[in-house]
């Protein structure tokens, strides 16, 4: 470690000596992070809520899942190009 005007050079980073910037940084990673917890949070979620409706409605989770990403983002009729172009592609080759 090289001390350079107060802060310290590691490797690629130059780490922060300002107790400021740490103050910052550190409430930025805790933002994050509180952010990573509700995601997993979400995505556990998700995961359960398809789960039980596959088994309620006799659906595979597969395609639940997929319908309702689609759902979500309003795009089916980009989804049915695709597929329609993904068809033509392998009933041509």
């Amino acid at each position: 470690m090289m001390y350079l005007t107060g802060e310290i050079e590691m490797s690629n980073i130059i780490i922060p000596s300002s107790e400021e910037d740490k103050k910052r940084i550190r409430g930025a990673f805790e933002e994050i992070s509180n952010s990573y917890v509700r995601m997993e949070g979400e995505r556990a979620f998700q995961k359960d809520a398809i789960d039980a409706l596959a088994n309620d409605v006799d659906i595979p989770k597969a395609t639940l899942r997929k319908a309702a990403r689609v759902f979500h983002k309003q795009n089916i009729s980009s989804v049915v190009t695709e597929v329609e172009d993904m068809e033509a592609l392998l009933e041509s080759i």
